[in-house]
């Protein structure tokens, strides 16, 4: 019999697109498919296990989800993704309002799962993590103008503080083929926003047996109906000139690169099992600027790895000093067990830790603020998103924002703007790091 099902993602955009999966495979076997729990026959959440608050941000919906049950107001609860496949026994152990997990290699085995836990099971469905299907229609959650398009999935990088391989399994691109009729569904259903998405994109598919590159792939997407192209995350060693090319020529690709590099010191960046020095970045982010005048890259930075003193720290704050990085995300290092980081030696303290992430972003925040005030006067293209009633005004994305982590622009208007309309708006302020202005006619 079809059920009502409510699925809530947790994490980031790649867990968003799986779910989304999951999603169109209920639905298409005549289930209802929600994001209300209350009154539904199964929840599904699907989390993320990547760093520590993610795992209690996890773990404190499952508890409010059982609360949930115990009133009645849900039936069933399966838990999907990475903090199943990580913590698979405690999960059994310790929170019995679980009915049912799915780990990250068994997203096409929701409608099963369903079907288990509502007949009294407690399925659990582990399938390898080095051979998901990827391909399957989605259920898009997104603003209709705005769509995530996933290339690959897993990562082989080994980076000494990740867990995600283990997670997610080793990298592997979807076919040119499957990436292109995605898109192209996407582009007919009125998509204006394409944000390519993978753990690491720049490797898109060096592992095909046609072998094929990021390159090739953005031009043939750029063919599509699509107004912005948008990047995330591209790992500064597998930039090549022939990708700065096409970025820097294509008009659909907006300049706005995530470019996550997490440190800049060499002796941290080693450790890291990262593959490039200080010098090798600054070099990059000269022939990036030199090729596109307007970047802005967006990049994620680590305090607190294991050995990084003073020194290294103050490195880091001279260099986004000197580069002025537009956007920038500051983490502090969580030592996750089953990584090369967290056995390390010279531990460092994490109320020090935390200290250096709250200096980071302190400095960080002067440079954006910089770089607000340099927008001033000029015209930007705004993505509509909407009118923000509390705001009194609409709001929108330039291409320096990408959807909820970067900024927004509150403008006003004569006239009615449709969300996922395109406008030309004059900025003339900037309030709580976020732009003002108004349609210039």
């Amino acid at each position: 019999m079809p059920y009502k099902i409510a699925f809530i993602s947790l994490g980031c955009a790649k867990n968003l697109v799986n779910t989304e999966q999951m999603m169109a495979l209920c639905r298409t076997v005549g289930h209802t498919v929600t994001g209300d729990p209350e009154g539904a026959d199964v929840a599904v959440l699907n989390t993320c296990g990547f760093i520590e608050t993610a795992k209690s941000e996890a773990i404190d919906n499952i508890i409010e989800l059982g609360e949930l049950k115990r009133a009645g107001s849900l039936k069933k609860l399966l838990v999907a993704g990475c903090l199943s496949q990580r913590y698979r026994e405690d999960i059994r152990a310790e929170l019995p309002e679980v009915d049912g997990m799915l780990g990250t290699g068994s997203y096409t085995d929701v409608v099963d799962a369903v079907e288990a836990v509502m007949a009294g099971e407690r399925p659990e469905y582990f399938g390898g993590i080095h051979s998901t299907y990827e391909d399957g229609e989605r259920l898009i959650t997104t603003p209709p103008y705005t769509a995530y398009l996933k290339i690959a999935e897993g990562c082989s990088n080994g980076c000494a503080f990740c867990i995600i391989p283990k997670l997610r399994g080793r990298y592997r691109s979807r076919s040119m083929e499957a990436v292109l009729a995605e898109a192209r569904g996407l582009a007919a259903s009125g998509v204006k926003e394409l944000i390519v998405i993978a753990q690491d994109i720049t490797r898109y598919g060096l592992d095909l047996e046609e072998k094929s590159s990021l390159a090739r792939l953005l031009e043939e997407l750029c063919r599509l109906d699509f107004h912005w192209i948008r990047l995330h995350y591209l790992y500064p060693e597998a930039i090549t000139e022939e990708l700065i090319s096409v970025i820097a020529s294509q008009p659909k690709i907006l300049h706005y690169l995530d470019i996550p590099i997490q440190h800049c010191d060499d002796g941290i960046l080693k450790a890291m099992r990262r593959r490039n020095t200080r010098a090798e970045l600054e070099a990059l982010f000269a022939r990036l600027r030199a090729a596109m005048p307007d970047l802005v890259i967006r990049t994620s930075l680590i305090c607190g790895l294991p050995g990084e003193g003073e020194a290294e720290f103050e490195a880091l704050c001279q260099f986004l000093r000197e580069q002025k990085l537009q956007r920038v995300g500051v983490f502090q290092f969580s030592p996750e067990e089953g990584t090369l980081a967290a056995a390390m030696d010279n531990q460092v303290d994490p109320d020090t830790a935390a200290r250096r992430v709250e200096l980071a972003v302190d400095l960080q925040s002067r440079i954006m603020d910089a770089y607000n005030e340099e927008r001033l006067g000029s015209v930007m293209e705004v993505l509509c998103e909407g009118f923000d009633s509390a705001e009194g005004c609409y709001t929108g994305r330039t291409y320096a924002d990408s959807v909820e982590i970067d900024g927004r622009v509150l403008f006003t208007a004569a006239g009615l703007v449709p969300a996922g309309e395109f406008v030309p708006v004059r900025i003339t302020g900037v309030c709580d790091g976020d732009l003002t202005g108004e349609i210039e006619e």
